[in-house]
């Protein structure tokens, strides 16, 4: 048997791919140790996302990709995440309390925005992350009926405290005014709003911020972008082609502000017949995958139009948590994992460890 080194075991794990992240282990500087003799390999493995439930098979693939390359039958795979704050908008720094806020957003409404918004926020807390997700729709609150929560937060002191449901903190102007109470508000009051629920909620070592966006390019749009520090975005569009166009101004608006899109995410992209099982695009085809490849953005999924995603969100039971094993769950997990992985490809921020300088006149 051939002497085994480190930097074989390193090149063998630069031809393996991570899935969720689209580059190699190495690449993606994942790998943080590698012992290695002929009787033996260790090596040690921090992900940059979530990812508990492929966590054993990945680490079983890397195992069997090391011990077919080097003949070491004695391999062990110590693999596990570790979430970072990443890079936001010049002249803003990550929020207390918060690593990243991911905005979720569209260019136009009825392409299932928010109901993504919420599945997303539970498959990333089901995949092992802290999450917290944001109602930022100050009109038309859903997140409370989504989440099947009602009644005013509780105060202590100055902040107000994220309501739990399923183990995701999440704050709405919908627990603080009564369901049938139109917001008759203009711009200002509504940006207002929106620093407040996200300044005076105390959140509670969050890995992940879903901001739920109302759908356009508006004052809400223009204050995330220039006044809340926003680590990336995801575009949800539906192939249709007045949802593309619009879904287009949208990405386009991020990367005037530098926010990096991590993605697309394509809603109802197929309906499949609950009766007889005949596939039908409803909405077109294909509009998505065009749509990425025209900006150069990563097609991070794409979804059924099911009758039960709809069914379970009006519930108050999200399809993540009410049919944790059913495919269209599945999907939402797979979309969540890869929107963390191209998160965590992006720049960390490092102003955590620079010192504070402060002049003080004596």
């Amino acid at each position: 048997m051939a002497n085994i080194t480190k930097s074989a075991v390193e090149n063998l794990l630069k031809d393996f791919i991570d899935p969720n992240l689209g580059v190699d282990l190495v690449s993606a500087k994942a790998v943080r140790k590698i012992e290695a003799d002929d009787s033996r390999i260790t090596v040690k493995i921090v992900l940059g996302y979530p990812a508990s439930s492929i966590r054993t098979e990945m680490a079983e693939a890397i195992r069997s990709k090391i011990s077919d390359g080097t003949g070491v039958v004695d391999v062990v795979v110590d693999l596990g995440s570790e979430i970072v704050s990443h890079a936001v908008q010049k002249n803003l720094k990550p929020m207390p309390g918060v690593k990243n806020i991911i905005a979720v957003a569209s260019g136009k409404g009825g392409v299932g925005k928010s109901t993504t918004a919420v599945n997303l926020a539970l498959a990333l807390s089901a995949e092992g992350a802290r999450v917290g997700i944001l109602d930022a729709d100050i009109y038309g609150p859903s997140q409370p009926t989504m989440l099947g929560l009602a009644g005013k937060p509780e105060v202590d002191g100055q902040s107000i405290l994220p309501k739990v449901a399923y183990g995701v903190q999440s704050m709405s102007i919908g627990y603080l005014v009564d369901e049938e109470t139109p917001m008759i508000w203009r711009g200002p009051m509504v940006t207002g709003a929106l620093q407040q629920l996200l300044n005076d909620t105390r959140w509670d070592k969050l890995d992940y911020l879903i901001i739920d966006l109302p759908p356009g390019t508006g004052d809400i749009q223009l204050t995330l972008a220039q006044q809340i520090p926003v680590s990336g975005a995801v575009i949800v569009t539906t192939p249709q082609d007045i949802a593309l166009l619009d879904a287009q101004r949208g990405l386009k608006m991020f990367e005037k502000v530098s926010v990096p899109v991590l993605g697309i995410i394509e809603n109802m992209s197929v309906h499949i017949c609950s009766n007889c099982g005949h596939e039908e695009h409803i909405f077109g085809s294909g509009g998505a995958s065009k749509m990425s490849e025209k900006y150069g953005v990563d097609l991070l999924g794409s979804l059924p139009l099911d009758i039960r995603i709809r069914e379970q969100a009006d519930g108050g039971h999200p399809t993540v948590v009410a049919d944790p094993q059913g495919r269209s769950a599945q999907i939402y997990r797979e979309i969540a994992r890869k929107l963390a992985g191209r998160l965590a490809l992006t720049t960390k921020d490092y102003s955590a460890k620079f010192p504070t300088i402060s002049i003080v006149n004596n």
